[in-house]
């Protein structure tokens, strides 16, 4: 009944297994909780109820939620562990009963034989050698098997003690979880009443955010806008130097493509970063998604919808923004409410880096993974968030895909 390493009970093995996961799951959410509040204290006392600052509440609000749901199945893998040990420490309780019971036995069976009689004159009063043979051979049986019967015993006491001490850690475990459920309970109710609060006065200024919602979109407008002549362009010059090289004439001059023709060298880069969905580093070291991809209903506003053709990274403070894969710069400019704005290309897929206080690149320059290309720019609100789209031709993506999992 000793369970060793090599040979744990299924239910155990999964178990150690879960839990394993489990604090690979809640090492991650501890993480993003962490670049929370230190993005957010390292973002200047000017911002105050903005809609930057309700994203990023809303934000910690599900990281604190899905911690929560963290922990709950922590405490049923805990007590799944107190109910495997209870079962074991029973099944030992009751075979150190069955071994008690038989040695007790022994004990008795051996002193029911010696009443009246020496065990030397038992030995030695045998009629032939072959009886004395049988009955010395018998004796020394006894004695091992009341020698074993007792090392067993203390096997079983000693697995016993260590199952009993196993079981007081497990319910120390428990007392712990059911603690840090508690407290961080507590932090949501605060942050929920936060988030309250920021609703409230945001409510209060809904022609002030419907201008700001107007300037996004025509922000937005102008990115894509900039980034679809840049590709365009990008098409046109390399179908011209196709056909050039072909001596072929174009039928479809007035119309480009969706996307770059397959040289060697862009098929390449094009397939290195196809294979990479989901591998990609982010553009900055530490931050979160502020705004997502996509269409959305507006936070405070109701009938309002928002729509983000990339993703929004909150970061701190002139944190460095870094090419998220190998390409060349093609393109750099400047956006009205967006700063300064950088576009990569990767063989058919383009990267744009919107939103930069600085520029550290020169258009036509080669940059590999990670090389510094300008800093984050902070708004008068005191928030510093990157704009990072992905495109495929003229397709634009969501960049979430392609970003590894923090």
């Amino acid at each position: 009944m000793v369970f060793g390493l090599g040979n744990l009970p299924p239910a155990l093995s999964q178990i150690t297994a879960d839990r394993a996961e489990l604090e690979k799951e809640k090492e991650a959410i501890q993480k993003r909780l962490r670049e929370f509040d230190t993005v957010l204290k390292k973002t200047t006392s000017e911002k105050q109820n903005s809609l930057s600052e309700l994203r990023a509440v809303n934000q910690k609000l599900d990281a604190r939620e899905t911690y929560i749901a963290t922990l709950n199945k922590e405490l049923r893998i805990v007590n799944q562990e107190i109910k495997q040990t209870s079962n074991q420490i029973q099944q030992l309780e009751e075979e150190l009963e069955t071994l008690k019971a038989e040695y007790a036995e022994m004990i008795y069976t051996s002193y029911k034989l010696n009443q009246g009689v020496n065990l030397i004159t038992f030995i030695f009063s045998s009629a032939t050698f072959k009886q004395f043979y049988m009955r010395l051979r018998y004796l020394k049986q006894y004695s091992d098997a009341r020698k074993k019967q007792v090392e067993r015993m203390e096997l079983v006491s000693m697995d016993l003690t260590k199952k009993q001490k196993e079981l007081e850690r497990q319910r120390s475990d428990q007392m712990a979880v059911l603690q840090q459920e508690q407290e961080q309970k507590k932090a949501l109710a605060a942050l929920k009443t936060e988030q309250q609060q920021l609703v409230n006065s945001l409510s209060e200024k809904e022609e002030e955010l419907k201008k700001e919602i107007a300037a996004t979109k025509k922000q937005q407008e102008e990115l894509n806008q900039l980034i679809k002549r840049v590709i365009e362009e990008e098409i046109r010059l390399a179908k011209a130097a196709e056909e050039e090289k072909a001596e072929e004439k174009t039928e479809s001059a007035d119309a480009p493509s969706e996307s770059l023709p397959a040289t060697p060298t862009a098929a390449a880069l094009s397939a290195s970063f196809a294979n990479n969905r989901g591998k990609i580093p982010w553009p900055v070291e530490s931050g979160f998604i502020s705004k997502r991809y996509g269409t959305f209903p507006h936070p405070t506003l109701k009938g309002i919808t928002e729509t983000n053709d990339g993703v929004d990274i909150q970061t701190n403070n002139n944190a460095p923004v870094k090419a998220v894969f190998a390409g060349v710069v093609t393109k750099i400019t400047t956006v009205p409410g967006m700063g300064g704005t950088i576009i990569i290309k990767h063989g058919e897929f383009y990267t744009m880096y919107s939103r930069l206080k600085t520029i550290s690149v020169k258009s036509g320059q080669e940059v590999n993974t990670s090389t510094t290309i300008g800093t984050v720019y902070t708004d008068n609100q005191g928030v510093s968030a990157l704009h990072f789209q992905t495109w495929k031709g003229l397709q634009v993506m969501d960049p979430s895909i392609w970003l590894s999992s923090k």
